[in-house]
């Protein structure tokens, strides 16, 4: 049997990302479903400017944990790593505030005194201080953190830790804090100023202008250098553009005069384009984090280019004539939404109607709201789908109605309705409007503030990956248990995309897709002899040492999975484990795995 069904191969030069096609008629597009208030989710007006509240808002940003009311804190964390685990704790080891009067304290309502998001970006937040008249400028990678101070105000610099020494140079605009935990920071100041300090805190008057605080790593007077040299160009805020297929550009508003100074972690610099942008890397600036060193670059933007991976319906390697017998006896036993694919693959096309009418059966109610027992909504309150079950209990649907792992989620759905919009095309334009919303409520690319959703709800955009919590609070931060489901969510945008003839859904499902397989080969695929973590950390959480660890990696097995793992060795260790399995997790089945072993296996023996 022929290939009935075509794919996208990215070309070896990257063509500029096209327009986004028209694809319904406007009165019919974008579709919403019907309209709720969660009774659980909380009020975002605490925290977000009124301003804001014309388009959706995040939930799943990098700034959901800025509690404080009234001051901001700043740590450089120890890290701390074991065979079990590897994290780090923060300690406010600065607190930067204004000083006010009894008088003033008690008159200011906590109303007056909390911070609200003024305004962000893909890459930076501003966090507005309206009652201290300061103005916090947070952007990711930036190695300074950034305050501006209006009318005068006198500021205060507090530590958890003893000051040992506090100097200034001939300027007074660079003060040199020495704290008793072996910590040096940089105070940056736009104009001169004079400080007072006791044990555990420097003040100074009336100031109004900007401040620049920076920790200062071991790399002895280099470090210093650096920082000095490029501490008077600061950044507003930073935008993420996608500038071709697979190719990413940050581009930053700055202020000040010199170079933008900023920093990249060890993917980043895997992926920087030295031939698109003019950057210098200064790799003797290092920062130690959980996620490796972060070194310096100048430059005014950074253009980061990640390998093309091919979006097709059949495994990209291939299936051995004689592997095709094992497989076919396993999809007479198998109903899923990918096995039609497989089945065609591997000649017995005899089981596409009946999968047809199963997925029919089990998707048409969630898109039509004939579900009795279930089904989506949309959330007013953040801007985004929810279930019906989801809005009243924050239990239900794995976190759903809070926002967590959507990605994971809905990726499965769009993998059902590529499926379906490919074998019957009538059906396909049917239902085509939600399944641009249930696409659209992770992946939306818009940035109208009269958008439904909000601009890439899971992905980030600075560790070039997704996370999955949501708006759900973590003791250990947020998390991305499921690498292989957060690529099978845009790889299945993508397809989606092939299904509907739309070349830009096609390409920027390739391109996320790409970025989250190299993210998870980077953070998540510990192998022995990185150097990303500590020895005792990677020997003892190598992706191949637990069944289980690889399981969450692979899952669900996909052709684009051939991508993101192909251990020849394990998975060939793993075939006769999955001949004796009798059963498997929801989402996937015994042909599922033993095609996506033989896709691996027989390419290898070939």
């Amino acid at each position: 049997m022929g290939n009935l069904f075509n794919s996208y191969s990215p070309p070896s030069t990257p063509p500029p990302l096209p327009p986004p096609p028209l694809l319904l008629p406007p009165q019919k597009f974008p579709f919403v479903f019907p309209r709720v208030e969660s009774l659980f989710l909380p009020d975002p007006s605490p925290f977000f400017s009124l301003s804001l509240f014309f388009a959706p808002l995040l939930t799943n940003s990098f700034f959901q944990n800025f509690p404080s009311l009234s001051s901001v804190s700043v740590s450089f964390p120890s890290r701390v790593a074991t065979s079990t685990s590897l994290y780090q704790v923060f300690n406010a080891d600065l607190t930067i505030s204004t000083i006010s009067s009894d008088d003033a304290v008690r008159g200011s309502s906590l109303e007056a005194l909390r911070h609200v998001i003024s305004s962000y970006n893909d890459l930076s937040v501003t966090l507005d201080f309206a009652a201290s008249n300061l103005k916090f400028i947070l952007v990711r990678g930036n190695p300074c953190l950034t305050c501006l101070v209006n009318r005068g105000t006198e500021v205060a610099i507090s530590t958890i830790h003893a000051i040992l020494s506090l100097s200034s140079n001939s300027s007074h605009t660079k003060h040199t804090l020495k704290l008793n935990n072996n910590h040096t920071w940089l105070v940056y100041t736009s104009s001169p100023i004079s400080f007072r300090h006791s044990i555990n805190a420097i003040t100074f008057g009336r100031f109004s202008g900007v401040i620049r605080i920076a920790y200062l790593p071991d790399g002895g007077s280099f470090s210093e250098e650096v920082l000095d040299k490029f501490s008077s160009l600061y950044a507003l805020f930073g935008d993420v553009v996608l500038t071709s297929s697979f190719c990413l550009e940050y581009k930053w508003d700055k202020r000040g005069w010199g170079g933008l100074l900023m920093l990249a972690h060890p993917l980043h610099v895997r992926l920087l384009s030295r031939e698109n942008c003019r950057v210098t890397v200064f790799e003797d600036l290092k920062y130690r984090s959980i996620d490796g060193d972060l070194v310096g670059v100048v430059g005014d933007s950074w253009v980061l280019r990640s390998n093309p991976v091919s979006i097709t319906w059949h495994s990209i390697r291939g299936i051995k004539e004689e592997s095709h017998n094992e497989i076919i006896q396993a999809l007479r036993r198998d109903v899923a939404g990918e096995i039609g694919f497989i089945a065609e693959e591997v000649c017995y096309p005899k089981v596409i109607l009946t999968i047809g009418k199963y997925l029919k059966s089990t998707i048409e109610p969630w898109l039509d709201g004939t579900f009795s027992g279930n089904g989506f909504l949309y959330d007013v309150k953040w801007g985004g789908i929810i279930t019906k079950l989801g809005s009243t209990n924050p239990g239900e649907d794995l976190g759903f109605g809070f926002y967590n792992a959507h990605h994971y989620h809905l990726g499965y759905f769009l993998y059902a309705i590529a499926v379906l919009a490919k074998i019957d095309l009538a059906w396909g334009r049917k239902y085509r409007p939600q399944a641009y919303s249930l696409m659209a409520d992770f992946m939306n690319l818009g940035r109208r503030s009269n958008s439904n959703y909000p601009h890439l709800r899971c992905f980030d955009l600075y560790k070039l990956h997704s996370w999955a919590g949501g708006l759900t609070e973590f003791a250990d931060g947020r998390n991305q248990e499921s690498t292989s489901e957060a690529m099978n969510a845009y790889y299945s945008a993508a397809l989606m995309g092939l299904a509907y003839g739309d070349t830009h859904l096609v390409a920027v499902g390739s391109t996320l897709a790409a970025m989250e397989i190299q993210a998870a080969q980077t953070w998540w695929h510990v192998r022995e002899g990185d150097n990303l973590y500590k020895e005792d950390f990677t020997r003892e959480n190598r992706v191949e040492r637990r069944d289980c660890r690889l399981g969450i990696q692979v899952f669900p097995p996909s052709p684009i999975t051939e991508v993101l793992f192909s251990d020849v060795q394990f998975v060939k260790h793993a075939l006769e484990k999955v001949r004796s399995m009798s059963g498997f997790d929801d989402g996937n089945s015994i042909s599922n795995f033993l095609w996506w072993i033989h896709s691996i296996v027989d390419e290898e023996e070939t």
